[in-house]
């Protein structure tokens, strides 16, 4: 769920893809009662962000969750395609 939108403001750039997953996993083995659970999870997700950083990308997910369990995120409106493939193997959208 984790976003490079997450780290708006903070850090000294967006997080990555990879990061973020391994900041996921941090979170799930670093509990909020695991002594230096920032510092852990920091190391955990490379190294390359301080202790700090990584609190206050947390403090951005917890937020962004509350907004959207909130309903103040609304849903995308996603188009609807009918896509079709002919007997040639050519792909088109209707």
């Amino acid at each position: 769920m984790a976003s490079s939108s997450m780290s708006r403001g903070f850090g000294s750039s967006s997080w990555s893809a990879q990061e973020n997953k391994a900041f996921e996993k941090a979170l799930a083995i670093f509990d909020r009662d695991t002594p230096d659970r920032w510092a852990n999870v920091a190391r955990a997700v490379g190294g390359s962000r301080t202790p700090e950083e990584v609190r206050r990308h947390y403090e951005v997910l917890v937020e962004d969750v509350k907004r959207i369990e909130s309903g103040r995120v609304p849903f995308p409106n996603y188009i609807t395609t009918e896509v079709i493939v002919t007997p040639t193997g050519r792909i088109s959208l209707k």
